[in-house]
């Protein structure tokens, strides 16, 4: 069943926005309301606990505080949409998949130059780093707008403890299959690989605001993880 709560209808508005200001078709309202129940009833998913369309509400809220520093909001927007389109918990090509199908549906309503760019940017949500084509050129609006796009991806990390233990519990929930000390030991992985990383976030902005708070609340799930 798709969602019809105010966060749904929200996004709905969100995603037909951002669609009808970058397509070069003559998209009608029934596709575009077509590729958003597809959407909302993938999000939708029983399996997912964190990476629902309340996550999306989520990335909105952070994308409405920094949508004027970006040299493409609407490419960014709809990468954020479909990012993780297809989500299996257990799969580790999420990411791949998420930007095969975005280039499949969007492809007869955008140029191939915008699905490649969406394509690359859902891509590089697989392990949240830049690629050495974005790191040669600091000044590139791709740059720009590529560190934006994992930055609020990983906003989430710098939440207060209260929302940040949320998440980690919905994230052990999508992983219900997998045994107690298996999932400990995966996670804890995950995260000191996370902490590893010089910064968490890309841009001044993320990184001025969330990255002390981020990497506390990490050690404080390690913590509890390893007692």
């Amino acid at each position: 069943m798709t969602d019809i709560s105010p966060a749904s209808s929200n996004l709905s508005h969100c995603f037909e926005q951002h669609l009808l200001s970058v397509t070069n078709s003559d998209i009608k309202p029934a596709q575009v309301n077509g590729l958003w129940q597809d959407i909302a009833i993938r999000y939708n998913e029983l399996r997912r606990a964190y990476h629902t369309l309340e996550h999306l509400q989520q990335l909105f809220s952070q994308f409405e505080q920094i949508k004027h520093k970006l040299q493409q909001p609407s490419i960014i927007a709809l990468a954020l949409f479909y990012h993780d389109v297809i989500y299996e918990p257990t799969r580790a090509d999420n990411e791949l998949k998420s930007a095969d199908y975005a280039q499949k549906v969007l492809s007869q309503y955008l140029t191939d130059a915008q699905v490649e760019g969406i394509y690359k940017l859902i891509i590089m949500t697989a392990d949240h780093q830049l690629n050495d084509a974005d790191i040669s050129d600091p000044s590139s609006s791709n740059n720009s707008d590529a560190a934006y796009l994992l930055d609020m991806d990983l906003s989430v990390l710098g939440a207060a403890w209260s929302e940040y233990e949320q998440y980690a519990k919905a994230v052990r929930q999508e992983y219900s299959q997998v045994a107690e000390a298996k999932y400990r030991m995966g996670r804890t992985e995950v995260l000191a690989g996370l902490l590893a990383h010089p910064r968490l976030y890309f841009s001044d902005y993320y990184y001025q605001r969330l990255e002390v708070q981020a990497r506390e609340n990490i050690g404080r799930e390690i913590t509890s993880l390893i007692v």
